[in-house]
């Protein structure tokens, strides 16, 4: 089984001989974690909980875990779910990868479909489930949303829809995603969006694939699964706590798979978890440092903020030429977009994480503004 290199060894690999000027201090937009430190109260519930290091975690995760997740959803989104519509996973990546496999097993010459660019595990389980790939190719003629195409959704079993979308900011529309649960039902695929950077919205809250599911009257969310995690709203990566919630009837037999793949979160983390899960006021806290760092944005690279996430996809002449010029001359590091797509995705364009507070995020991005300058002259010129 042969798999990509992921986006950052990518990346290692392309700067690795080169020497960056050190008048400037090191500093690095390409890796989506947060650099804001955890609430103390999420804390105070991890060290308070140490002792159960001593038991076993349940597959199906405890009690305290799941109610605080359900709290969430109910609190967020006004969904009133119930412990059959929602498994608590190590993360998000783990059921990423391993959700596929379970669900294409049995079916001969399976059709996954994602957007492109995409986060790599999308490609990763695909290989591991032995997926044909289609992909919803995003570009600034489509506005970067996946355009429908019911030929190729008549023969898919499985389509991932990533909105707010990493790595290009789009946000899909209540009626859009309306359009594909609609879909998922005519053609019957099993429809998941990857939910993890919906509570990072900039101005309005933005809707959940399973609101949606409910107003088109899929109540039961027959064929609609959403997933989650705490990592970008709570600042809490190291936490691995996501879950994957919608049609009862897949997650009961993917239940029944989790209890083979040993996947399940310690006890101290569950716990600490559970509260973060339960509590919105700590977000609204990192939603207002993002909003800060795109107003900042827009101010030093005169672009327009995106609806939701904390990335910037910034349209550059060769952006190859540019991750490298740019770290050489001002010791800073971006993702170039043709590292987190194919067939010519993503090409002329970098991935800006923008994930410390407002002073580094000001600093990095005039080292891009003034770079940009210089390097549109040295274009221009012929150098």
């Amino acid at each position: 089984m042969k798999f990509e290199t992921y986006p950052f060894e990518k990346l290692n690999l392309l700067l690795g001989d080169i020497e960056p000027d050190n008048r400037y201090s090191p500093l690095s937009l390409t890796i989506g974690e947060p650099q804001f430190d955890t609430p103390q109260f999420i804390l105070n519930a991890l060290t308070e909980n140490v002792k159960l290091l001593n038991k076993y975690p349940k597959t199906s995760g405890e009690r305290e875990l799941r109610d605080g997740m359900l709290t969430y959803l109910d609190k967020r989104f006004g969904l009133s779910l119930d412990n059959t519509q929602i498994i608590p996973t190590f993360g998000t990546r783990e059921v990423l990868f391993n959700f596929p496999q379970f669900l294409l097993h049995d079916i001969d010459n399976p059709v996954m479909v994602f957007p492109n660019p995409f986060y790599q595990i999308y490609e990763g389980a695909a290989k591991a489930s032995r997926a044909e790939v289609i992909y919803l190719n995003l570009d600034s003629q489509n506005n970067f949303q996946p355009i429908v195409n019911e030929e190729i959704l008549s023969k898919s079993d499985f389509v991932i829809l990533n909105t707010p979308n990493n790595p290009t900011s789009s946000v899909m529309s209540m009626e859009d995603l309306k359009k594909w649960v609609n879909l998922a039902l005519k053609y019957d695929f099993v429809l998941l969006n990857d939910e993890c950077y919906v509570d990072l919205y900039l101005d309005e809250p933005l809707p959940s694939l399973l609101n949606a599911s409910i107003e088109v009257g899929n109540e039961s969310f027959k064929n609609i699964l959403v997933i989650n995690s705490i990592s970008k709203r709570s600042s809490a990566p190291g936490l691995r706590s996501g879950f994957i919630a919608g049609d009862a009837e897949i997650l009961r037999e993917y239940m029944t798979y989790r209890t083979y793949v040993g996947c399940a979160s310690p006890l101290p983390l569950q716990h600490a978890a559970a509260v973060a899960w339960a509590d919105g006021d700590h977000v609204d806290i990192f939603r207002e440092k993002y909003i800060k760092n795109f107003a900042v944005a827009k101010e030093i690279l005169d672009i327009e903020p995106p609806k939701a996430t904390f990335y910037i996809w910034l349209e550059v002449d060769g952006e190859i030429e540019f991750t490298k010029g740019l770290y050489r001359e001002y010791n800073l590091k971006v993702i170039p977009g043709s590292y987190l797509g194919r067939e010519g995705s993503g090409e002329g364009y970098v991935r800006l994480a923008l994930v410390h507070e407002v002073e580094i995020t000001a600093e990095a991005l005039q080292r891009i503004a003034d770079f940009r300058k210089q390097y549109s002259i040295r274009e221009y010129n012929g150098k």
